[in-house]
């Protein structure tokens, strides 16, 4: 009988997202074409050709693998953050320190060794940490027309950071119109409500196109309440993530109050708005303009796994620590110019500011004084790519330039007596700035239908500035620290098609990463009892990649896609035991805390693979799998040591069904174990967050169903971790969603 009702529950009560456009057209011949393509068309798994442009006619050609996810995927998907639409990808692990965060892992490397990439402007800046980052949930994916991961080091086409991959969001264009119409209009609106945490989303977007110019605009809220874990566990030890207690302060005292659901983890519920507005003018048939506006913002997002945690006496640690609302404004202008010269066929320029600005608040159990650490980064960038066809050759070259300031500032109050004492800053305080400037040159050569080289170069000279100024409370034994570096990276691959079903990708590519501010001039308590202090010696990391990719099409039904890997890494930056001052241990924010730092530890490597499979089992049934494996190391004198940021074995599968106006979707991810032998405990794997005996595997089993009806709306229903599963993603310091009742309504107009 429990049988029965869990297909009736997966049957009827779950469901998948929506294509709009199937409202208007119904004739089911003409439908099923839209759903279901030529197969190698429809795989998630591609290539793409090496260049920065936005251009469909150079993906599928060359060297590095990617997924790629359109607006019908993203709305299929229905997820209420851009870090829920990376892990369902199947490729990309997610970690989480809260739920108002989310740091993409890709290929063992996390954080600042990943980069995001927004609209051809970078998103890393000069304080992307080395831990884990909530920066990607500040892009909204409701604005998206398309998500592209680039897998492996691509440090000649966008530079610095780019060692697991790149992420690349792109938001919506505006639409001109139609040549025999003089108006292009339309509307959209979305609802969405889910139940593990009481999520409230709502959106909205219209556009006006004219003959030459469009505008476009979207605008998203979110309320998300505090989220709901599962409550099946799979071992006892999972009792930990109980969350029995949580803190608030009454009568002038912190007071601890028994939490009347251990399921539901409570200080984790957060807000946040989205705004985008684009402007595109068509001056002529080969030139173009765009202006680009985005705008996020947050309420306070509580720390949640510093607010669970103990200290040794069996008492909160944390009365308050959250951060503060986190602001991202970004404005660009891009000029497209598409007329073929001895120069270039088509070349796009972007100028871009950013202004980012983000705070942390802390304070002690049983302490009056609420530490609150502000940080504003401001970004001037200019990116600049060119491509040129010429005999059997396809060139892109380009030029990058960005500079970063970066102004730390801090106070301590007395939550009582409002009296202010002094703090450390995070940063210097006295001002910090990076300045990088760039060239790189790709070719890819197709001698023959069966045979096509790559080959590329990039030269980056990068320097960072930063001042300390007096501070009675930390004496830096240097006032500035200054650094210039060179980096010269590679790439060269090749592409052979050994039949017209059966292709092999060969790819060498190196990578880089300069120490940013966050790496080198940091004061920062990584873990109660452990401080990170500066260390102005830092040197760049670099990585040597070669991998193999095999595409083979079986008939007309199955592709399988492999892909295996080997990054050799140097100079290595980690966080190990250090001496500040000549001292091993000092006292930071009341605390004795073991003195560490960012360090070339040396030399490390990290394996892995990844398997495809898609098959068309009938013409409107089809499915998809994919696996991830990875494994990293230290190199030491005598056993290598584990990295950090090393994902356990983990993917998806999924099972899609699309018929006239429904598509439905059953869907499994899937995590391995990862035993507490194989975590970093000096790095960035939050052991201490994990069972004593690590992190348990877990699957979760999810369904979700679409109708569109005639014309104007469709209706989305979703259950996700139907068997309401008790996990936490590796590394992570809050457990994710238990069973979740989500529906979204979507209208267009």
């Amino acid at each position: 009988m429990k049988k029965i009702s869990l297909i009736g529950l997966i049957v009827v009560t779950c469901l998948v997202s929506t294509k709009p456009l199937f409202a208007q057209n119904t004739d089911t011949t003409k439908l099923k074409r839209l759903i279901f393509k030529d197969l190698p068309n429809d795989l998630e798994t591609v290539t793409i050709a090496g260049s920065r442009l936005d251009d469909d006619e150079q993906r599928g050609a060359t060297i590095y693998r990617a997924t790629i996810k359109k607006t019908n995927d993203l709305q299929a998907m229905s997820q209420p953050t851009t870090a829920e639409i990376l892990t369902q990808t199947g490729e990309v692990l997610v970690q989480k320190s809260q739920q108002g965060g989310g740091s993409p892992i890709i290929r063992g490397f996390e954080a600042n060794k990943v980069l995001i990439v927004v609209d051809g402007v970078r998103m890393n800046n000069a304080i992307f940490r080395g831990g884990h980052l909530q920066n990607v949930l500040r892009v909204d994916n409701n604005a998206l027309e398309e998500l592209e991961v680039i897998y492996g080091p691509n440090s000649v086409l966008y530079g610095s950071d780019a060692f697991g991959g790149v992420v690349h969001l792109k938001t919506k264009k505006p639409q001109l119109a139609l040549p025999n119409i003089k108006t292009k209009l339309w509307a959209d609106a979305f609802s969405r409500f889910s139940t593990a945490n009481h999520e409230k989303t709502s959106g909205l977007g219209f556009n006006i196109g004219l003959k030459k110019i469009a505008y476009l605009a979207n605008f998203t809220f979110s309320d998300f309440g505090d989220l709901r874990q599962g409550s099946k566990k799979s071992t006892s030890e999972m009792d930990a993530w109980d969350r029995t207690f949580y803190v608030q302060n009454m009568n002038q005292k912190d007071s601890v109050f028994k939490n009347k659901n251990v399921n539901i983890q409570t200080q984790s519920g957060y807000k946040q708005y989205d705004l985008l507005q684009k402007i595109f003018f068509q001056q002529t048939k080969t030139v173009s303009h765009t202006l680009n506006f985005q705008y996020s913002n947050t309420s306070d997002v509580f720390r949640y796994d510093r607010l669970a945690l103990k200290s040794a006496n069996g008492k909160p640690a944390n009365a308050e620590w959250y951060y503060g609302p986190e602001t991202r404004l970004m404005a660009s202008y891009s000029l497209q110019l598409s007329q073929k010269n001895k120069l270039y066929d088509k070349a796009n320029i972007v100028f871009a500011y950013q202004n980012l600005k983000e705070s942390r608040h802390t304070r002690a159990f049983n302490k009056s004084n609420l530490v609150s650490r502000y940080e504003n980064v401001k970004v001037y960038s200019i990116n600049a790519d060119f491509s040129k066809e010429f005999l059997k050759n396809q060139l892109n070259y380009g030029l990058e330039f960005n500079y970063n300031f970066v102004n730390s500032t801090t106070n301590a109050q007395n939550i009582y007596t409002k009296a202010i004492v002094p703090a450390t800053t995070r940063y210097p305080n006295g001002g910090s700035q990076t300045k990088n400037m760039a060239f790189y040159l790709t070719d890819a050569t197709k001698w023959s239908k069966k045979l096509t080289t790559t080959a590329g170069i990039r030269w980056t000279i990068a320097q960072l500035n930063a001042t300390f100024a007096e501070n009675t409370l930390i004496r830096f034994p240097f006032d500035a620290a200054q650094q210039r570096n060179n980096a010269l990276s590679g790439n060269i691959g090749l592409v052979y098609k050994i039949e017209p079903t059966f292709t092999i990708n060969l790819l060498g590519s190196t990578g880089f990463r300069v120490p940013n501010v966050d790496d080198l001039a940091k004061v920062f308590d990584s873990n109660a009892g452990n401080i990170i202090v500066p260390n102005q010696n830092l040197q760049p990391e670099y990585t040597y990649n070669a991998e193999i990719t095999i595409n083979k099409t079986l008939g007309k039904r199955l592709r399988m896609t492999a892909t295996t890997y080997y990054t050799a890494i140097e100079n290595a930056i980690s966080t190990q035991k250090f001496k500040f001052n000549g001292q091993d241990s000092i006292v930071f924010d009341g605390i004795k805390s073991v003195v560490t730092a960012n360090q070339n530890v040396g030399r490390g490597f990290i394996y892995g693979y990844n398997f495809n499979v898609l098959m068309n089992i009938t013409a409107n049934l089809q499915l998809n799998s994919t696996l991830n494996y990875t494994y990293g190391r230290i190199k030491t004198d005598t056993t290598n040591y584990p990295l950090d940021h090393i994902a356990p074995l983990f993917g998806k599968t999924n099972l899609i069904y699309t018929k006239n106006a429904i598509r439905a979707e059953l869907f499994i991810l899937y995590n391995g174990s990862k035993k507490l032998e194989d975590f970093n405990i000096l790095g960035e794997d939050n052991f201490g967050d994990a069972t004593p005996s690590g992190m348990p595997a877990w699957a979760t089993y999810n369904a979700r169903i679409a109708y569109t009806f005639p014309k104007y709306m469709t209706l989305q229903i979703a259950c996700e971790n139907i068997l309401d599963t008790r996990y936490r993603v590796f590394a992570s310091g809050i457990s994710a969603s238990g069973r979740n009742l989500m529906a979204t309504l979507r209208l267009k107009i």
